[in-house]
């Protein structure tokens, strides 16, 4: 078995994936942990737009600022909306994010370099979906219904140091009491000593290596199999037809969960079999919404709200790579 050529080509296949994909996963890992530790979101809150629409691109292109994969883009978010971020905001940031940032166009432009293309319909879709969902969800009646629990504060003093405040609509002045507890949490910051902030991003680095990493070799292990299992009359069928190759890896995408650092180069491995649009679908919709997303979404959002999430990224998505496959 270990001595057949399927076998080698798969340890190929499987080893050029990982070693393509891992400096930019360390890459991403190094940018995330100096966010986490070092920049405080919050004086951010002062340049928003206060048009719903301008404030949602704001929020969408924040990835630039804030690089994280989609392992870190949802407690970002979850912060900007507890010290007060509109809602279409924090919606964009949280869906564009992953994409909409430099080390993943970058890594997405090195996994496809005959095909710059790739890279500005990945950028576009990613951030015009994301801005039109966080717009959507705008007109929601009843907005706060949308949240768990511990996001919004109540009306108490007490609620309102512990929480901070949120904007439902658009920004309204901070009360007192806000403005206090954002100075508290300003000073314990700047208390920390830089000995603490070290271990911190010491703790941070090493915690998403170890997750990510399993992440990138699950994702290469999975993308190698289909390669060398699959019937490669199958894949070619499927692949080249405008609706199913689209189907297709958008079911992959959410189950694979691959971070968006390195899934550039996952879905490389199906360009010879796959349409342009299929792999823009994975590519877009994937760093958006996965399996492990859902999960650190549920910290945020009620599952009414996270379903009405997925059902509008996947229309656009789909609708997005179809017309693509159909005109492009």
């Amino acid at each position: 078995m270990f001595n057949s050529p399927l076998w080698g080509d798969a340890v190929t296949l499987f080893l050029s994936l990982v070693i393509q994909a891992m400096p930019f996963l360390l890459l991403g890992i190094g940018v995330s942990g100096i966010l986490s530790v070092w920049v405080d979101e919050r004086w951010l809150l002062g340049w928003l737009p206060k048009s719903p629409w301008l404030a949602a691109l704001v929020g969408g292109m924040l990835g630039f600022l804030f690089p994280v994969c989609e392992c870190g883009n949802i407690p970002v978010a979850r912060r900007l909306l507890i010290k007060g971020v509109p809602l279409p905001v924090g919606i964009a940031f949280l869906l564009a994010a992953p994409v909409f940032n430099p080390v993943v166009l970058i890594a997405t432009w090195v996994a496809f370099p005959q095909q710059p293309e790739m890279v500005a319909y990945r950028a576009l879709l990613s951030l015009g979906i994301a801005v039109l969902v966080g717009w959507l969800f705008r007109w929601h009646p009843q907005p706060q219904s949308l949240f768990q629990p511990g996001i919004l504060p109540s009306p108490s003093p007490t609620s309102l140091l512990q929480g901070g405040t949120f904007w439902v609509g658009s920004p309204s002045p901070l009360t007192a009491l806000a403005v206090y507890q954002r100075a508290l949490v300003e000073q314990e910051r700047q208390n920390r000593s830089q000995g603490q902030r070290w271990l911190l991003l010491l703790q941070t680095w090493s915690k998403e290596i170890t997750e990510l990493g399993a992440v990138l070799i699950l994702g290469a292990a999975i993308a190698t199999a289909v390669q060398v299992l699959m019937p490669r009359q199958w894949l070619q069928t499927s692949g080249q037809d405008s609706v199913i190759s689209v189907l297709v890896m958008l079911a992959l995408a959410a189950i694979v969960s691959i971070c968006a650092s390195v899934d550039a180069f996952f879905a490389l491995a199906f360009a010879s079999t796959f349409t342009q649009g299929s792999l823009l679908a994975f590519l877009v919709f994937g760093p958006m919404i996965d399996l492990k997303a859902i999960g650190l979404m549920l910290t945020i959002f009620r599952p009414p709200a996270i379903f009405a999430l997925i059902a509008l990224t996947l229309q656009l998505t789909f609708t997005s790579c179809l017309l693509i496959n159909i005109f492009a």
